[in-house]
């Protein structure tokens, strides 16, 4: 691999002006694509083959509702002594409805007075507005009109909020991101010393996320994608794209330092530095595929589009870096060095030497207050529960929110979050049967109310609503619908036949959160297999994975601990702003998994390998050490404190998926980085000696040679690679030959 790569990096740093216009040419194709071909997000999540959406599918079979049916509550309040059955605000609210149903694409309006939604003590009703399409269909004259409509109400002195998905749209980014862009560009420029290799893992970044962007554009025409699935690809292909950038930089300035030419140069840094690039990418990425074994829908998408974006950054690292390396020249090294060829020699010893021989020297101490401290962090997620959001956690000065808060104080919190039952019997026999499971519910704890129920033409299908105690997210109404669909048998028994099942927006939410769960360990353990596999192919050890495996799960507990402590405790939340505690998203921590697993191992084989290389040559076991942590030290040290940055920057996005995630990875990569590969690793490599290396013979034998650390490109091996090349220039000069 590192033979093919090291052709590629000579082959784009020779050929620049072709490389470059061959990106500029892509990004304008899928630019023009993105234009013609994008459509709309689509926030709605589905869980086809579940009991809740094939009872969704009969709702709008028999009833024209269903998951393609979008609606919206428009909440009215009035403060004082004032009623809602008073004169002037009954008439008021009366000719907002009238505007409400002659809004666009509206099918349908109840009437608060009419439906009786006026809360005992006059002073909170609501109205709900029904469209014949889902969410995403809703379109923006629409949903203007329904904001419009509230006008009459309000000039009553009449408060009106709105709560359901046509309310909401896609958040803005927060200017708070572009603080993680700066503060990575400050690191970078400390790190280099110079203002164009600092910007150029910068542009690269940019440039990756734009074609990442644009391809989630074009999918958006073909596949239903969320609306944060964009923040989530920023967020990573930014980090991933600035960091892939400053390993290959930082050893394409090494190599310049020690004589080589820039072409031999961009080779050789691509050839080694990008095998790593290669490796961390590709374990990314399959992490982030590897989300479709959870089988929904939504997380396929979103998982797809994020390992796209990871691709795109790990393609330009390889070949649009190189060639802009060619236009930069000599101008990436500091203006000490431009002229001479030598590295001068350092007045004190480097920070990771210092570093590594601490470590190394007190290595029992170090290993265990650094494994204590990690768990310490970890103790919270032993409390962990998972949900998908809903109005009450987002944002208190957002509509959705402040409806949500006046619908619960004057109906009860499980007024938010309600249950459709759909019962199916014979022909003519749904009427008996529906109310024979109207009384079994009913008679249930943490049920406030069993509607009358709605019965098909045919007499076969029946449905009605369950309001209960608890709001959408709370562990009572969790067990409140495990309850109701425990009368299955009976009602079967009872009414010869009849079958029963639980559904709406929240039995979704909750089906949608337990498959997560229940996936959460399988995933784990395939991300774990595959992590073993990989690093004792790259490593060639049996010891080495399973330390580094050992400090992947370190890093998920502590991640997984600080999340559950911040978002869902509340503690220390004013680090995160305006959030308010509530479960964890569900898909946050099988994400989390994904995306940490790829960073991690991106630190790990940058570190070790050179710990590896030094090892092979003949050096001491805790000599390999401190030489390889002396050269990776200052640049992991640096890629951390980027990606911790740009991770950071995304904190005070006003999405709550978003912001969570941010702080999860951010926290996840400065314990990964700076704690479990600097410290724990250094003192496990120690502790184990020689036998960190040891494979067995038959295995050895088996095992295909990566070649990751590019020992094949010794003086003597890119000699034979450039005589080859000068002997057969059209065979070997095409990067893919």
């Amino acid at each position: 691999m590192a033979t093919l790569l090291y052709r590629l990096g000579r082959f784009s740093f020779r050929r620049r002006r072709l490389t470059l216009i061959l990106w500029v040419l892509l990004l304008a194709l899928i630019g023009l694509g993105s234009a013609r071909l994008s459509g709309p997000t689509n926030d709605a999540l589905s869980i086809p083959g579940t009991e809740s959406w094939r009872a969704m599918d009969v709702l709008a079979e028999e009833f024209g509702t269903g998951t393609d049916t979008a609606t919206a509550r428009v909440v009215f309040t009035v403060s004082g002594d004032a009623v809602l059955t008073g004169a002037d605000q009954r008439a008021a609210v009366t000719a907002t409805v009238a505007e409400l149903r002659a809004a666009p694409q509206v099918t349908s309006v109840a009437d608060p007075y009419q439906a009786q939604t006026i809360a005992p003590d006059g002073r909170t009703g609501y109205a709900t507005v029904t469209y014949p399409v889902g969410p995403a269909e809703v379109d923006l004259a629409s949903r203007e009109a329904l904001l419009a409509a509230a006008e009459p109400a309000r000039a009553a002195g009449v408060g009106v909020e709105y709560a359901g998905e046509v309310t909401e749209t896609a958040e803005a980014s927060s200017a708070a991101e572009a603080v993680g862009i700066v503060v990575a560009g400050i690191v970078l420029l400390i790190t280099f010393g110079s203002l164009v290799a600092a910007g150029l893992p910068l542009l690269t970044a940019f440039i990756g996320v734009g074609v990442g962007l644009l391809g989630i554009g074009i999918a958006t025409g073909f596949v239903d994608l969320a609306s944060n699935t964009s923040g989530l690809a920023t967020m990573l292909g930014l980090a991933v794209g600035i960091d892939y950038a400053l390993f290959i930089l930082s050893r394409y300035r090494h190599e310049l330092t020690t004589g080589q030419d820039g072409e031999q140069a961009a080779g050789r840094a691509v050839g080694t530095a990008g095998s790593a690039v290669v490796f961390a990418g590709l374990t990314v990425i399959i992490a982030l595929v590897a989300l479709t074994v959870v089988g929904l829908p939504f997380l396929t998408a979103m998982g797809l589009a994020a390992a796209g974006t990871v691709a795109v950054a790990v393609m330009i690292s390889l070949s649009l870096l190189p060639a802009l390396l060619g236009f930069a020249g000599r101008r990436v090294l500091p203006r000490s060095l431009r002229k001479g060829t030598g590295r001068p020699e350092p007045t004190r010893t480097p920070y990771g030497e210092r570093w590594a021989r601490g470590v190394v020297r007190h290595r029992v101490p170090v290993l265990i207050l650094s494994v204590l401290a990690v768990g310490v962090v970890a103790i919270p997620a032993l409390d962990l529960r998972l949900a998908l959001p809903d109005a009450g956690t987002a944002s208190p000065d957002t509509t959705q929110r402040k409806a949500y808060d006046q619908l619960a104080a004057a109906f009860g919190a499980g007024v938010n979050g309600p249950l459709l039952i759909v019962v199916e019997a014979g022909p003519g026999g749904a009427e008996a049967a529906v109310e024979r499971a109207r009384r079994l519910i009913a008679g249930l704890d943490d049920v406030v109310a069993a509607t009358p129920a709605t019965v098909n033409a045919a007499g076969d299908v029946a449905t009605f609503t369950v309001v209960p105690a608890a709001g959408p997210t709370g562990e009572q109404t969790k067990t409140l619908v495990r309850q109701i669909r425990d009368q299955q048998a009976d009602l079967t028994a009872a009414t010869d036949g009849a079958t029963l099942a639980v559904t709406g927006r929240t039995a979704i939410d909750i089906d949608i959160s337990q498959k997560i769960s229940d996936a959460l360990l399988p995933y784990l353990a395939v991300v774990v297999g595959l992590a073993l596999l990989l690093l004792i192919l790259v490593f060639r050890s049996i010891l080495v994975p399973i330390k580094a495996i050992g400090g992947f799960l370190l890093s998920v507990a502590a991640s997984f601990g600080a999340l559950v402590l911040v978002f869902q405790q509340g503690q220390l939340a004013d680090l995160v702003g305006p959030q308010v505690p509530g479960p964890v998203v569900s898909f946050i921590p099988i994400f989390l998994i994904g995306i940490l697993f790829g960073l991690a191992m991106d630190y790990e084989v940058f570190l070790v390998t050179r710990v590896r290389e030094e090892f092979a040559r003949g050096a001491a076991p805790n000599d390999a050490i401190v030489v390889g942590f002396t050269h990776g030290a200052r640049v992991v040290t640096a890629a951390a404190l980027i990606m911790i940055s740009v991770f950071a920057g995304f904190i005070l996005s006003p999405d709550r998926i978003i912001t969570s995630l941010g702080f999860t990875l951010a926290i996840g990569v400065a314990v990964d980085a700076l704690l479990v590969r600097m410290t724990i690793v250094p003192a496990a490599l120690s502790l184990l000696g020689r036998s960190a290396w040891w494979l067995p013979t038959w295995l050895d034998r088996i095992l295909p040679s990566l070649d990751v650390e590019g020992d094949r490109l010794t003086d003597s091996g890119a000699n034979t690679i450039r005589h080859a090349e000068s002997a057969h220039p059209a065979e070997v000069r095409m990067p893919l030959g």
